[in-house]
């Protein structure tokens, strides 16, 4: 069972994001700040992050990609950004990051199950 780790400070988007990938099978991990996404990307090794960018509690969701894409144990796990900030320089910046893709809130349910399974596929 493929695991996905979903990122965000807000339950309600962590919990809409679970309830559309447990659908089809998901194992599904949360967390709701940088920090801790960094240390259960390290521990559990997702095959997939749902990264938010702007989150409390010490680094953000752009500064815990980079560090999952610098870290040798954890830069195959792929990151999948999903944010209010949808500027074209924001969307850069999460590229610059290490982020595999970009979707910005609000987002279509069914277009991000589809980028999920092609990247789990």
């Amino acid at each position: 069972m493929k695991k996905v780790l979903i990122v965000d400070d807000q339950v309600e988007v962590r919990e809409l994001v679970e309830v559309t990938l447990s659908m089809h099978g998901y194992h599904i991990l949360h967390a709701e700040d940088g920090t801790t996404a960094f240390e259960i990307v390290k521990a559990e090794k997702p095959d997939l992050t749902i990264m938010d960018v702007m989150m409390p509690n010490g680094i953000n969701g752009l500064e815990a990609t980079r560090l999952i894409k610098t870290n040798d144990e954890t830069k195959h796990c792929k990151v999948i950004m999903l944010t209010a900030r949808g500027q074209e320089p924001d969307i850069e910046e999460g590229y610059a990051a290490g982020a595999d893709d970009y979707f910005v809130k609000p987002f279509s349910p069914l277009q991000l199950i589809r980028k999920v399974e092609e990247f789990l596929a």
